[in-house]
């Protein structure tokens, strides 16, 4: 069920993935030392080049 809208958003914050993870992570040290470019080949016949919205980095996701 939709709820009426209370109010309108008049803030917006910008926040990126650097500031989330701190120095030092676990993330950090794995995305420093591996190399995950291998996924692209690995996920290609499940993407379209001229079909649909651009996808989502498969690296990224």
């Amino acid at each position: 069920m939709l709820r009426p809208i209370r109010g309108k958003q008049i803030e917006l914050e910008m926040v990126s993935i650097d500031q989330l993870v701190p120095e030092g992570h676990l993330l950090r040290k794995i995305d420093a030392s591996m190399d995950f470019n291998f996924i692209y080949d690995r996920v290609k016949s499940f993407y379209s080049q001229d079909n649909g919205r651009p996808p989502i980095d498969p690296v990224i996701l």
